[in-house]
């Protein structure tokens, strides 16, 4: 009993210095990071006209003739049939960002290969994705368009403005510090644009009716979460003073407030979208997970605590603006079974991304220079070490599809 005792206080000794040397090392790359982009750890990049909003000659280049005539052939097909809604607008962080850091000063970027690796031409568009995001086929399900442009694009058409865009910002969270240590784009800026983008549409359609229609009938769709619990709450502990609990009311608190803003800047149809089993994707088991990579239960605890508190804030919200339909898309359980059984889903491996070893590269780590990129990305649940493949993404926009977005119709 004694050995037995003694080999597992060495097991959990070596697996908690495994642990610490891990986040030890996390930090050490952010401080690299932060040493080849100070920006890093400075305020948080703002809306367009903002002193540390920049663009860049390259990402200004007109893109491929090829991805043009894509975008104009699916708005055509789009417009065969009547949408089912007149716009789809979305706020968030990368899940949803299809390239609005573009032009910011961070590096919580995703516009260079391999990501893009099966997009049209191969070409990277800012997207955390080897392809498509979920907004991209939530659109087209809806029947608006083939895909959901980045708000700051410099390719914005006047049709993409009145079909609608996304204000998401890869990095970005409901915890103020969270947009704050990345440099990117905070919910508030957000919702600051979305009142810059309302008046370019009025502008070009010549009158408010567009613009009241997108209000009235347009979907609005909120995704963000989950680098404040990955990131700001474990990974760089700036809230070591929040318990689990704690944490997660403080989120619920600025989430639930977001969604009051946006509701009284017109919204009459908003999509909530819970955090997922943030513990179980590649990066937070390498960190997290101890020496046999298992999910982190300490970031699946906040995030349950964290979507059974927006159920209720939603479900008070629903009394107090009664003309507002405001659904919960409780995406947890879905992707923790796509997680736990992949080959259900048609993959092969759902514990390692597919960008270089799978266990950290994310972002300016997953590169066309250091990151090679596995022999079949359709086996992979994750392209990267914290966001899912474009054939997982596929699955789960109609999941979401199938089961919340008629609510909201």
């Amino acid at each position: 009993m004694t050995g037995h005792v003694a080999a597992a206080a060495n097991t959990n000794a070596n697996t908690n210095t495994n642990t610490n040397t891990l986040r030890r090392l996390s930090l050490l790359l952010f401080l690299i990071l932060s040493f080849f982009n100070p920006a890093i750890c400075s305020t948080a990049a703002t809306a367009p006209g903002a002193a540390n909003a920049t663009t860049s000659a390259a990402s200004a280049a007109a893109m491929p003739k090829q991805q043009q005539q894509h975008q104009h052939e699916g708005k055509a097909k789009a417009n065969k049939a009547a949408p089912m809604a007149p716009a789809l607008i979305v706020f968030g962080d990368s899940i949803v960002d299809p390239g609005n850091n573009n032009d910011i000063n961070t590096i919580i970027k995703a516009d260079f290969p391999p990501y893009g690796h099966d997009f049209l031409d191969h070409h990277p568009t800012g997207r955390f994705c080897n392809g498509r995001i979920p907004t991209d086929f939530i659109a087209s399900r809806l029947g608006i368009k083939d895909l959901l442009p980045a708000y700051l694009s410099p390719q914005l058409e006047k049709q993409d403005l009145l079909t609608g865009v996304s204000f998401a910002s890869g990095g970005t969270g409901f915890d103020p510090l969270t947009p704050q240590l990345a440099s990117v784009i905070s919910m508030p800026d957000q919702l600051r644009m979305f009142h810059e983008y309302l008046d370019k549409v009025r502008a070009a359609s010549g009158d408010d009716a567009k613009a009241s229609e997108i209000l009235s009938r347009g979907i609005f769709a909120i995704c963000a979460g989950s680098d404040d619990v990955a990131n700001t709450y474990f990974t760089l502990r700036a809230r070591s003073n929040y318990d689990h609990a704690s944490y997660a009311r403080l989120l619920v608190q600025h989430a639930s407030s977001f969604v009051e803003d946006l509701i009284h800047a017109g919204a009459r149809r908003v999509a909530f979208i819970g955090i997922p089993p943030i513990g179980c994707v590649p990066s937070q088991r390498t960190m997290s997970g101890g020496l046999e990579r298992e999910c982190s239960q300490g970031h699946n605890e906040i995030a349950v605590a964290y979507n059974a508190g927006m159920e209720k804030e939603l479900a008070a919200l629903r009394g107090k603006y009664p003309g507002t339909l405001l659904v919960f898309m409780d995406i947890y359980g879905f992707l923790y079974d796509m997680m736990m059984h992949p080959s259900s889903y048609g993959f092969t491996q759902s514990t390692r991304g597919c960008c270089g070893t799978g266990l950290l590269e994310v972002s300016v780590l997953c590169n066309g220079v250091t990151s090679a990129v596995c022999a079949d990305v359709g086996d992979y649940l994750f392209w990267d070490s914290y966001h899912p493949t474009e054939k997982a993404y596929k699955i789960l926009a109609d999941f979401v599809f199938d089961n919340y977005v008629k609510l909201i119709l």
